[in-house]
């Protein structure tokens, strides 16, 4: 479990307990795909919780492209040599695919933010890694897809 003084960093809104609740707020219009996100960081490793939750410059977020109008993305700006902003942005058509897709893709998402969209071990292409450590953390891609 981690200590509390994580919630310094998330906001916990009312009603919701969760420490991730600053995650999940940007889906609570969209009940599948909030529950799937819930889903994933409850099930990522504690050390990779911390990372994310430790981390100001990590966000999770929603596309709101709109046709002909574009999208808007708010990111905080490269830090220091080596600190980057670590967002993850995802779909909302996430919430109509089964859910082992949906969670395969945000898993596949919050790989890659955590391995800074670079390799895993031996894995040097940022898209491989990011499959197998989601793998990893239980999370496989499903077939057919």
């Amino acid at each position: 479990m981690l200590s509390t003084n994580y919630k310094s960093h998330m906001e916990v809104h009312a009603g919701d307990h969760t420490i991730f609740a600053a995650y999940l707020e940007p889906f609570s219009h969209l009940k599948p795909l909030r529950e799937r996100v819930e889903l994933v960081l409850n099930a990522l490793p504690a050390v990779v919780q911390r990372d994310f939750l430790e981390d100001p410059r990590f966000h999770v977020s929603i596309e709101n492209y709109v046709p002909g109008q574009g999208w808007t993305l708010w990111m905080d700006s490269p830090g220091p040599l080596g600190v980057v902003s670590r967002s993850v942005v995802l779909r909302p058509k996430l919430a109509d695919f089964s859910e082992a897709f949906a969670c395969w893709v945000i898993a596949h998402e919050f790989a890659h933010a955590y391995l800074r969209n670079g390799g895993w071990g031996e894995i040097t292409d940022p898209e491989l890694a990011a499959d197998a450590l989601a793998a990893s953390w239980g999370f496989e891609r499903p077939r057919g897809r």
